[in-house]
């Protein structure tokens, strides 16, 4: 499956198995003669159950979790339809063609397939049904409610027969129950045997004769049962939560074997006559165990029992109990080089394997001093552990030595209590090399002195006043010594202010922490001012480049202004002073004409040009009234 599978089941005649699962929803069948995917069939949403009304695949209808019923055929999808009220569990009878619906109501809903319609419902007295079953022996219906009870009607006159109250008989010296047990497994076995499964992990067995339960199982899990079945041969019943698979004898009640999968259990279904069980689980792969215990393998898979046989007639092991491996080295330790070759040694790897009784013979006669050098070596270890318990001197790192020492003593304290009791050792952060830089680089020293610092760890100061006597201590060993040399019944000054130091409440702490920093602050703050108050301020004088001429700084404040103004007070200022021009075009549009600003300079360098312009004409002009003049022949003044 993509994600999870939620149920499994075989058909009839074992040939196809059947598998739905999310995401997205769909249905797969396997085809076990080919051993490969028949099809797969995506669905619109979710299968609650379902069960396979004809022998092979060609018959299917599905409970989803949206009310909806759907019928398959071989085909594909056939017809669907509608409960009132949401599913969990349905049954068919095959003697009157109805199936049975259960869920989150107190009515049992009927839909007879021959004639395509809803019949009158069952009504029953609880408030909501869980699971239902139908022997397929005597056709009695059973439904497990959330009440912890279970109703038995018969089809026939569709009329209650008996209630067995499930609840109150689970309840055992041995069982721990917080909650009211639910019935959420319901499986019969022949004529009068049922299981039933309830919600805080137990199995009950009745015979349908009596209300008093023949047997009941434990899971101890306080999970739900997912599912029971019945294995014939070995008169077992195979109880399933989704965590644990167990086997037990239904007559004794003692655990045959047990099956924990790695991922938690959806469903369980266990192929007819064989050994073989597929688990529908929380992971993409289903599971597929064979026992050979419980009955042969399935014939589309007889091999398994080849493998099986092969590997109990023909046991290898790999590994030489009775012999011992030895290197060359050894043997030229213990004089036997000259032993290669000989049956006495057999060539394996780097090495050989000899007789364990042989290497213990020559062991002993090479070294009979063994025993006294076992024994020394035990005493040098316990004259170690009585010298670990002695004060030593501890080698602090250069950077950040009170943490340093803080984790020292939590590692002792660690140590104190696994000795009393067993509790998994954590890698320490000393010789971790991941954090040796903290240790060696001083940009990581810790800054006692911040804000942070002092207002997250409002004991810090009483902490670290221990720790810095502590470091004084073992940067001074003789005074270290002198101290541990003072009576026990007197304690030191150090004890007592510790003492009282422990009395403080950390609340008291951080206020004094936030009513130092307040006093830091405003210190800082007057520090500020009167150094404002003590600076002269003197003017600053700024070259202007070649080129440009000075503007004053109001030009600044009037574009400032300009700038703040919406776009239409803008162009109607542009418009004022002859920048911009607005005119209407044919289409109806409008049109902006933009004329730059220039600068001062510019404009006088324009005038002069155009001064220029304006001498040079009246020169053109007086040269060609000369001219026309001394054509006529007049003279010149």
């Amino acid at each position: 499956m993509p994600t999870v599978c939620t149920t499994i089941k075989v058909s009839k005649d074992g040939q196809y198995i059947l598998a739905t699962g999310t995401y997205k929803p769909r249905v797969r069948c396997y085809d076990t003669y080919q051993l490969s995917l028949k099809f797969e069939r995506c669905l619109d949403s979710e299968v609650v159950t379902f069960e396979i009304l004809s022998d092979d695949y060609s018959k299917i209808v599905f409970l989803h979790n949206d009310r909806y019923i759907e019928f398959h055929s071989q085909q594909g999808f056939y017809y669907k339809t509608r409960i009132p009220k949401f599913g969990r569990d349905f049954s068919y009878h095959y003697p009157s063609c109805d199936l049975y619906f259960v869920g989150a109501s107190s009515e049992v809903y009927r839909l007879n397939l021959e004639q395509g319609r809803y019949l009158n419902p069952l009504q029953t007295d609880a408030a909501e049904n869980n699971v239902c079953d139908i022997n397929s022996v005597h056709g009695l219906f059973a439904t497990g409610t959330v009440e912890g009870r279970v109703e038995c009607w018969d089809p026939r006159t569709r009329n209650r027969v008996g209630l067995l109250d499930c609840a109150l008989s689970s309840v055992t010296a041995d069982s721990e129950i917080n909650s009211l047990p639910t019935i959420s497994a319901l499986k019969f076995n022949g004529a009068l045997t049922m299981a039933v499964g309830t919600s805080t992990g137990q199995v009950l067995l009745y015979d349908l004769r009596s209300d008093k339960p023949l047997l009941v199982k434990d899971h101890h899990y306080g999970l739900p049962i997912k599912s029971v079945h019945f294995q014939e041969s070995l008169d077992l019943i195979l109880s399933a939560d989704s965590r644990i698979i167990k086997m037990w004898n239904k007559n004794s009640g003692k655990i045959f074997t047990s099956l924990e999968p790695e991922h938690d259990i959806n469903d369980v279904c266990l192929y007819p006559n064989s050994g073989m069980l597929f688990t529908a689980n929380e992971t993409p792969k289903m599971g597929i165990y064979y026992l050979p215990v419980l009955g042969p393998a399935p014939r589309w898979c007889s091999f398994l029992d080849n493998l099986t046989e092969e590997l109990e007639e023909n046991p290898e092991s790999t590994v030489y109990d009775d012999y011992k491996f030895v290197t060359k080295k050894d043997l030229e330790n213990l004089g036997l080089t000259h032993l290669i070759g000989s049956p006495f040694l057999r060539a394996y790897m780097h090495g050989f394997f000899m007789d364990i009784r042989l290497y213990h013979k020559v062991k002993l006669m090479v070294n009979p001093f063994a025993y006294e050098e076992y024994r020394k070596d035990k005493i040098r270890q316990k004259i170690e552990e009585t010298r670990a318990q002695r004060v030593q001197l501890k080698k602090l790192p250069k950077v950040n030595k009170e943490l340093a020492l803080k984790l020292i003593e939590e590692e002792e304290e660690k140590q104190k209590s696994t000795w009393k009791k067993k509790v998994k050792s954590l890698p320490n952060i000393l010789t971790d090399d991941r954090f040796k830089v903290m240790f060696e680089n001083p940009d990581f020293q810790v800054d006692e002195e911040s804000e942070e610092f002092r207002l997250l760890n409002p004991l810090v100061s009483k902490m670290s006043e221990k720790r810095k006597k502590k470091l004084r201590l073992l940067n001074q060993p003789e005074l270290h010594e002198q101290e541990e040399e003072e009576p026990e019944g007197k304690p030191s000054d150090a004890e007592s202010s510790e003492s009282s130091d422990d009395e403080k409440d950390w609340v008291e702490e951080v206020r004094k922490q936030r009513r130092l920093l307040h006093q830091e602050e405003r210190m800082k703050r007057q520090e500020r001012i009167k150094e404002d108050q003590q600076t002269v301020l003197k003017p600053q004088f700024y070259e202007i480049k070649a080129g440009e001429e000075f503007r004053s700084f109001k030009d600044s404040t009037t574009k400032q202004k300009l700038m703040n103004k919406t776009l239409e007070d803008r162009l109607k200022l542009e418009a004022k002073n002859g920048t911009l021009n607005v005119s209407d075009t044919a289409v109806g549009s409008k049109q902006l004409t933009f004329t730059l600003k220039r600068s001062e300079q510019q404009r006088k360098q324009q005038e002069a040009e155009k001064l220029h312009r304006q001498e040079r004409k009246k020169l053109r002009r007086s040269a060609s009234h000369l001219k026309s003049r001394h054509k006529r022949g007049w003279p010149f003044h």
